[in-house]
């Protein structure tokens, strides 16, 4: 039975249980340490079992770092501390030792009910300073008498064990400290450099690879002297000579002005830079830290473009006062819809032509909104508003310091709308001399800043407008013939606003809702006699001019009555002579859209006919009708009047 006989380590042979322990751990360290040491002292001290564990004092648990147990080592032994002989050992700081009858005094440890235990006995491995890091222990089916020559061996080997279990976590946590020392490096986005005492580069960071263009093996051991230029390389030399008079502690210092550094091809790059002393094992070290101004100057760069283009659109959003739809249907208007579809989604150049006021910007925003670039900015431009000294700095932008007033650099509207399209409004009034730059940037993509030798590449499509006859100007010599013929690729001519028959019902509606709810009052619709008047009119404002005389007309409303009479000054309903009644007419009765139309081609018919159908002139019918002779013409095409010979 077990426990009949005396237990063999009550003979011990102290000599030769320490030589058997220590021959069979003298040449091993870490994991291997213990497993030698357990695996010895089992066979030395003749028990069943012997483990060595490291203790977590937040869970309370024992993690073995090596467990013998009848001539095999358990894998990933671990346990909690909680009612067992090990929470003796670790609560008490001490030898514990449990002789006999180890199956009574912790009846639920599975470990020992499973190895049938009868005894034990454990050490705790401490510090330097008293704190547990884990305990030595050994079990056997026998009792365990107490023996003082058997408890000086242990501890010895618990002392053996600790001093190696601290070896390893303070090596673990060197490797902890190196490895996030190396994680900071890696990721620091500024360019670190280790330099000797004799310069020599013994670390860089992978930032530093990126900035210089290089791996990092390419400047190790070489003299970083060689990565500066000359005054520069002084400048450092200097500097070190600086950093060594000051006290210990205080040896770092903010590089003022900073580096220009090169790079392995022969280029420089301006950094900001610091540099700060250090020892280890009694070599002096610098440490060199390099910030690509570049990058900065670019970020701050396109933070300005970025503000100027929220700028422009917001002046933009001003402008349009959400009046960015085509409205109409006209036949007319219809014709100008169809040519958008048509060149939207080509990247052809478009000349916008028609009277003030007629939309072309509306038309314009429309081709970008339906182009494979709708993604991109939409940049506007008015020729006309842009003094002529400046349009070519508008244009291209300049540098700092190109001419009196530009005191940093600044993006022109070309390479704000890189990569999307660029609106031209008025370009009849372009200046001859900057006519030929944009000839070039249509046909070669690409310009120079003023004050810059430097080209830049942009990749723009150009819509243009004007209400000049620019064909003519080009023949007369005033707009450069070379670049009519570039901007009229796709030419689409827009309808004045008396060509479009309904639609001015249709836009004035809308004028009505918007400023109604704009200004917050409430207004009744338009009436047929407000409408009549409307339609009558000839707008040689057009559009523009319908929706300023419908703001007017809302703003003085009285009695919630729009107020035309207010908003159309001095208008007169065509009646230069007198006219036969249309059928079924009365003084008060209401007029067809047809009726009018009736009623304004007798009128152009009785004037033509006074005038022997002459149109323009001081004699000419256009004179008597008090309209311009373009109008004229155009209201007698659209009514079908030609002179039967």
């Amino acid at each position: 039975m077990p426990g009949s006989h005396p237990h063999p380590f009550t003979n011990l042979n102290e000599e030769t249980a320490l030589r058997t322990i220590l021959e069979g751990t003298a040449t091993v360290t870490g994991e291997r340490f213990f497993e030698a040491l357990v695996e010895n002292l089992a066979k030395a001290l003749d028990t069943h079992a012997a483990w060595v564990t490291e203790y977590f004092p937040d869970s309370r648990r024992l993690k073995a770092l090596a467990f013998y147990l009848d001539g095999t080592f358990l894998e990933n032994w671990e346990m909690d501390i909680a009612n067992t002989p090990c929470e003796h050992v670790i609560e008490q700081a001490r030898l514990i030792h449990f002789p006999d009858n180890l199956l009574n005094l912790f009846p639920i440890d599975p470990d020992i009910i499973g190895m049938k235990a009868a005894s034990y006995m454990g050490l705790p491995l401490t510090d330097s300073v008293g704190n547990i890091l884990g305990h030595l222990a050994v079990m056997d089916t026998r009792p365990m008498p107490a023996e003082p020559r058997v408890q000086t061996i242990f501890r010895i080997f618990a002392s053996r064990a600790s001093a190696e279990l601290q070896r390893l976590q303070a090596e673990s946590a060197t490797r902890e400290r190196e490895q996030k020392l190396r994680r900071f490096l890696d990721s620091a986005m500024d360019a670190i450099i280790e330099l000797d005492e004799e310069l020599r580069v013994t670390r860089i960071n992978p930032a530093a690879e990126k900035v210089f263009q290089c791996k990092a093996t390419h400047l190790f051991g070489k003299n970083f002297s060689h990565s500066l230029p000359q005054k520069d390389s002084e400048k450092l030399r200097l500097l070190i000579q600086d950093l060594n008079t000051k006290p210990v502690g205080q040896r770092s210092l903010w590089i003022s002005g900073g580096f220009k550094a090169l790079r392995t091809d022969g280029s420089e790059f301006p950094a900001e830079a610091t540099l700060s002393q250090f020892h280890m094992e009694g070599r002096v070290y610098y440490t060199l830290i390099l910030r690509n101004v570049n990058e900065r100057l670019e970020a701050e760069q396109k933070i300005r473009s970025l503000t100027i283009e929220t700028e422009f659109l917001k002046e933009e959003l001003h402008e349009l006062q959400h009046f960015g739809e085509i409205l109409g249907n006209s036949p007319a208007l219809m014709r100008v819809i169809r040519d958008i579809q048509q060149v939207a989604d080509t990247e052809a150049t478009v000349l916008i032509t028609g009277e003030t006021g007629t939309g072309k910007e509306v038309m314009a925003r429309a081709i970008h909104a339906n182009s494979r670039r709708h993604d991109h900015p939409f940049i506007k431009v008015n020729c006309a508003a842009i003094p002529a000294t400046l349009i070519e700095s508008e244009f291209f932008g300049h540098e700092q310091g190109a001419f009196t007033g530009a005191t940093k650099k600044r993006e022109g509207r070309f390479t704000l709308a890189n990569s999307g399209t660029i609106f031209l409004d008025e370009i009849g009034e372009l200046p001859l001399d900057l006519q030929g730059k944009l000839l070039r940037v249509l046909q070669e993509g690409e310009f120079e800043p003023v004050g810059s030798s430097q080209t830049k590449k942009v990749n723009v499509r150009v819509l243009a407008a004007t209400n000049r006859d620019l064909q003519k100007e080009a023949q007369e010599g005033i707009f450069r013939e070379d670049l009519y013929y570039r901007l009229n690729v796709f030419p689409i001519p827009l309808p004045p606003l008396r060509e479009r028959g309904e639609d001015v019902v249709l836009l004035a509606n809308t004028f009505v809702q918007h400023f109604v709810q704009r200004i917050g009052r409430t207004v009744a619709p338009l009436s047929p006699d407000a409408l009549r008047r409307l339609t009558a009119y000839h707008w040689p404002g057009n559009v523009r001019e319908l929706q300023n005389v419908i703001e007017r007309a809302v703003i003085t409303a009285k009695n919630g009555q729009l107020n035309l009479d207010r908003a159309l000054p001095g208008v007169e309903e065509r009646r230069s002579s007198p006219h036969k009644p249309l059928k079924h007419e009365s003084p008060t009765s209401i007029r067809t859209l047809q009726e009018l139309q009736d009623l304004e081609r007798q009128n152009i018919l009785l004037a033509l006919e006074q005038s022997s159908w002459k149109v323009s002139g001081e004699q000419g019918a256009a004179k008597l009708l008090g309209m311009n002779a373009s109008t004229l013409a155009s209201r007698m095409k659209a009514l079908g009047i030609t002179r039967v010979k």
